[in-house]
C-alpha cells in the first residue's frame, strides 16, 4: 500500500447531523467504493436489545446514511437493512427497542434477519483457495463454516459505534463483520478473537463488492464493552472505505494507540489490509479534534463479573475445566448466565446512567424519535432542531424489563443451536 488511507471525522450535533453524515460520507469518497448498479446491504448493529447509548446503531445513524443514499441518487429498492442473530441477543426485539426498525419502515427497505430463510453456503464454496491464507479459522472450523450467499457480489455499508470491547479493546467496523460472517458457534473464535477479525477482513476484500463504514460517535462507550460501559456524548461522526484505518482513528480518538493496544488493528496494519499507523492516515474534515483525545479507561480496568469470568474461561484460569463445554450441548449454560447477569441484574442496576443520557440532546433525540422522524422523501433537511422535553427517569416498570428479559431467556434456550440441532436429529429419526 503506497498512498495514505482516507478517514472522514466531522463534528455534529442534532440540528445538523443529516446534513453532516452526507458531507461525510461524501468527502470519505463512498460513491467510488459503493456500485449503484448492486445490493447494498446495511450491516446494523446490534449488542444489546435493549437501548443503552453506544451499544448498538443508533436511528439517526441509519437515517442519515439511507437519505444519503438516496439523495446522491442511489434506488431504495437496492438498499436493505441487515441483521444477524445471536443466543442472547434477541435481534428482533433489539431493532424494536433501538428504533431501527422505525427507519426501515419509515424509507420502506427490505430488512433482513440473516438466520431466517436466507441460504448459507460453506465458505470453501465461496472462497476458494482464500482459506490458504486465513490466521485461524481453518483450526477453529476444520470442516469449514458456512456464510450467506447473498453477501456474494453486494455492497455494504457498517454501521457500528464508538465504543470499547472486554475481547478487543475496542470494537468498530473489523469486529461488526462478525456476527454476519460466521455460523453460530463464533464463540468458539473467542480465544481468537483478533487473528478471526482479520480472515474475515481479508473474506469481506473477497466476497463483496464494496465495503464501507459510517461509525456513530454521538454517543461513545467507555469501560467493559459492548454493553455494561459509561456513555459520554462526544458528538463525532466517522466513515471511511479503509475498515482499518477507521478502527484506528476511533481507538486513537478513545485514547489507545492503535497499533500498541489494539491486536487486530496491528494483524490487519501489518497484512496490508488497511492502514492502522495513525500517521498513515489522511484524516478529513475535522483533523483537529485528533488533537483532544479522551483518555478513556478502556475495558480492562473495571470490568464486571461476567467480564471477568470470559477472560477466566478464554485465557485464564477456567479455560481448561470450563471452555470445552462451550463445545458441546453443555454450552446453552452460558447463554444462560449471560442473559441472567445482564439482562435481570446489570442493566436494571444501572438505569441511572440510562436517564442521564437520555436528558441529553442525543438522548431526548432517542427518546422523542417517533414524532421527530422526518418524512421519508424529506432529503434536504439538516437535522432536528426542536428535541423535545427530558423524558422521566427510566425503571424496571416504565421500561417493562422483567417481561422483556423473561422471554430472552426463553429465547435463548429455545434457540441454542445445540439444543436445535438435537430437535432436527430426532424429527429426523
Amino acid at each position: 500500500m503506497s498512498n495514505k488511507s482516507t478517514v472522514a471525522l466531522l463534528p455534529t450535533r442534532p440540528a445538523t447531523y443529516l446534513r453532516d453524515v452526507r458531507k461525510l460520507m461524501n468527502i470519505a469518497g463512498y460513491r467510488s467504493v459503493i456500485e449503484p448498479r448492486v445490493d447494498t446491504a446495511l450491516k446494523i448493529n446490534i449488542s444489546w436489545h435493549f437501548f443503552f447509548p453506544a451499544a448498538s446503531t443508533t436511528p439517526w445513524q441509519l437515517d442519515g446514511t439511507i437519505r444519503t443514499l438516496k439523495a446522491d441518487g442511489y434506488d431504495p429498492g437496492r438498499i436493505h437493512a441487515c441483521h444477524n442473530r445471536t443466543v442472547v441477543i434477541d435481534a428482533h426485539l433489539g431493532e424494536r427497542e433501538n428504533k431501527q426498525k422505525h427507519v426501515t419502515d419509515l424509507h420502506g427497505l427490505r430488512n433482513i434477519h440473516l438466520y431466517e430463510h436466507e441460504e448459507w453456503i460453506n465458505i470453501r464454496d465461496a472462497v476458494g483457495e482464500l482459506c490458504n491464507d486465513f490466521l485461524c479459522l481453518n483450526d477453529v472450523y476444520p470442516e469449514g463454516f458456512m456464510i450467506p450467499r447473498r453477501f456474494l457480489g453486494e455492497n455494504i455499508i457498517h454501521l457500528p459505534t464508538v465504543k470499547t470491547h472486554v475481547f478487543t479493546t475496542m470494537t468498530g467496523a473489523m469486529k461488526n463483520a462478525f456476527g454476519g460472517l460466521l455460523n453460530e458457534h463464533r464463540h468458539w473464535t473467542h480465544p481468537v478473537i483478533h487473528e478471526t477479525l482479520v480472515d474475515l477482513l481479508m473474506l469481506q476484500r473477497r466476497i463483496h463488492r464494496g465495503v464501507f463504514a459510517v461509525m456513530d460517535g454521538t454517543f461513545a462507550g467507555d469501560g467493559p464493552g459492548p454493553r455494561c460501559m459509561t456513555p459520554h456524548a462526544k458528538n463525532v461522526i466517522l466513515a471511511s472505505s479503509d475498515q482499518v484505518a477507521i478502527d484506528a482513528v476511533a481507538a486513537y480518538l478513545m485514547g489507545f494507540d492503535p497499533l500498541a493496544d489494539v491486536r487486530f488493528i496491528r494483524l490487519a496494519h501489518e497484512r496490508g489490509l488497511g492502514r492502522g499507523d495513525i500517521r498513515e492516515i489522511e484524516v478529513r474534515g475535522a483533523p483537529e479534534l485528533l488533537e483532544k483525545r479522551w483518555n478513556f479507561v478502556g475495558p480492562y480496568k473495571r470490568m464486571t463479573f461476567a467480564s471477568r469470568m470470559q477472560h477466566r474461561i478464554y485465557w485464564g484460569a477456567l479455560k481448561r475445566p470450563l471452555e470445552w463445554s462451550l463445545k458441546t450441548v453443555l454450552a446453552p449454560w452460558s447463554y444462560l448466565a449471560s442473559v441472567l447477569y445482564h439482562d435481570f441484574y446489570w442493566y436494571p442496576a444501572h438505569l441511572a446512567r440510562l436517564g442521564a443520557a437520555l436528558r441529553s440532546e442525543w438522548g431526548r433525540l432517542f427518546h422523542h424519535w417517533e414524532r421527530l422522524a422526518l418524512p421519508a422523501d424529506d432529503l434536504k433537511s439538516a437535522g432536528w432542531d426542536n428535541l423535545g422535553e427530558p423524558p422521566p427517569e427510566p425503571s424496571a416498570r416504565s421500561t417493562g424489563l422483567a417481561g422483556k428479559a423473561l422471554r430472552v431467556l426463553a429465547a435463548a434456550l429455545r434457540e441454542a443451536p445445540e439444543f436445535r440441532k438435537k430437535r432436527k436429529g430426532a424429527v429426523k429419526a
